[in-house]
């Protein structure tokens, strides 16, 4: 008898070593390797359909910029008609012309060659030259349709890439939550594997121990139910580490857009907490944000291209008043032998008048422009508010959880050596494999505790940063 407590108490000591060094331990098989959270998010941003989608926003920003600078493109245009009729000739018309934009107004220039027996006595036969500038003199002088275009797509490509960092920063936010729900989910099946290991370990001892006849056969009927137990936690378990895998697939891609499963070789990062981290201060997180938040800048050029168009629409109020002048030459020479008095016999010239007489039209696009401004502001206030609360908000439950896991930390360390004392008195037959179990429940409760607490402590890092505009 006394031979057979002896071997229960050796193999109780070996329980303990094998609890505290194996089970509270992050030891990995060598055929296994740790997917970093650096290589992961490394991965989302080289290959995530929505990172693509965010640069080909830009890339489309970049179309429509150099859209707008087609505008300012000179362009050739070619005139020409003719008619003959019962053997007369009517008419022909020859007119190629160049006309090239400026920033106010254009150039035209251009060769004409007329003819005929019944041409229109306004155009002048044979061939001639000419070259011109029309220009606005009120609507149109300052801006006009065009500039205020190319001044509004230059604002849009900026604005456009905020927006990519803004849908970064959120495809990070998620892609580091899934990631951490995995470390969470493989960190608790890890543990609860282990936990059923020595439930085992402790039944095949106890029914040795029945067996000699120095236990109750209630013990094995105690022990077989912890391991029940023990066996659907695991299960549990499992099934949401599993499905902590699948979320974590949305974000793993290859190179050629196609997506893949993690490999059951892959590990998480360990959930360490470090008590001794610091934190940047809300306050100046907020200060950051003001000036760097891509979700607060993209209303800043929001704003400046509203106010381009509010320019616009100020012009519009304005009477269109257009002046035309062109210099006339003979043959194709529109600059050949010019003089003030060869100027003074040889040119066209012309006006262009036009103004509504109540100007509703471009009042009531005024004040909608003017309301555009004001709305965009208020969305701006309210937004840069619920962003600063936010950051508060995420940075206040980021101390409350480092305050927590402290506190579960040392419970867990208590109640572990609680356990490693019951252990030892039920090796030395003072203790009933009742409080044992009682004991070790209570720890792995406290072990689910802080790997949550930790996984929560993770997030809130990232929230915070998220809140702040600085994952991407």
């Amino acid at each position: 008898m006394n031979s057979v407590q002896s071997l229960v108490r050796v193999c109780s000591f070996l329980l303990i070593i094998f609890f505290t060094t194996i089970a509270y331990s992050d030891a990995q098989d060598k055929s296994t390797q740790v997917f970093t959270v650096d290589e992961f998010i490394k991965q989302v941003k080289q290959y995530h359909p929505v990172s693509k989608q965010a640069d080909i926003a830009v890339e489309k920003a970049d179309a429509a910029l150099l859209s707008a600078k087609g505008n300012f493109d000179p362009a050739i245009a070619f005139d020409a008609s003719r008619k003959t009729y019962d053997g007369k000739n009517y008419y022909f018309y020859t007119n190629p012309e160049l006309n090239i934009p400026l920033p106010v107004g254009n150039i035209k220039t251009g060769i004409e060659n007329n003819g005929g027996d019944y041409i229109t006595s306004e155009i002048t036969k044979g061939k001639t030259s000419y070259i011109g500038l029309e220009i606005p003199l009120a609507n149109g002088l300052l801006l006009d349709k065009r500039r205020a275009t190319l001044q509004q797509a230059k604002l849009f490509r900026s604005k456009s890439e905020q927006e990519r960092l803004l849908i970064l920063n959120t495809l990070f936010l998620e892609s580091y939550l899934a990631y951490w729900s995995w470390a969470a989910s493989y960190q608790q099946y890890t543990a609860y594997t282990k936990f059923t290991e020595i439930a085992n370990n402790r039944l095949r001892l106890i029914r040795i121990a029945v067996t000699q006849g120095d236990r109750a056969v209630v013990d094995t009927v105690e022990a077989y139910t912890q391991l029940q137990t023990y066996q659907l936690m695991q299960a549990e378990a499992l099934l949401k580490l599993t499905n902590a895998k699948l979320e974590l697939s949305n974000y793993l891609w290859f190179e050629n857009y196609s997506s893949y499963q993690l490999p059951d070789t892959y590990l998480p990062d360990s959930l360490n907490f470090n008590n001794a981290a610091t934190y940047q201060n809300a306050e100046e997180l907020i200060a950051e944000s003001t000036f760097q938040n891509p979700a607060l800048k993209v209303y800043d050029f929001k704003l400046s291209s509203l106010e381009v168009e509010r320019k616009l629409k100020r012009q519009e109020l304005l009477p269109y008043f257009s002046l035309k002048a062109n210099l006339l030459n003979k043959n194709y020479y529109a600059l050949k032998n010019l003089s003030t008095n060869f100027i003074q016999n040889n040119y066209r010239w012309g006006v262009d008048f036009k103004i509504p007489l109540f100007l509703r039209e471009a009042r009531g696009e005024y004040k909608k422009a003017q309301l555009k401004i004001k709305e965009t502001n208020l969305e701006l206030i309210y937004k840069r508010r619920q962003t600063e609360n936010k950051i508060r908000s995420y940075y206040n439950e980021l101390i409350a959880l480092a305050g927590q896991l402290q506190t579960a930390q040392s419970m867990f360390n208590n109640y572990q050596s609680l356990l490693r004392s019951e252990e030892l008195k039920f090796g030395q037959g003072e203790s009933s494999l009742f409080l044992v179990n009682s004991r070790e429940i209570k720890v792995i409760e406290l072990l689910q505790k802080r790997i949550e607490l930790a996984s929560k402590w993770y997030k809130a890092i990232y929230l915070l940063e998220w809140a702040a505009g600085k994952l991407f």
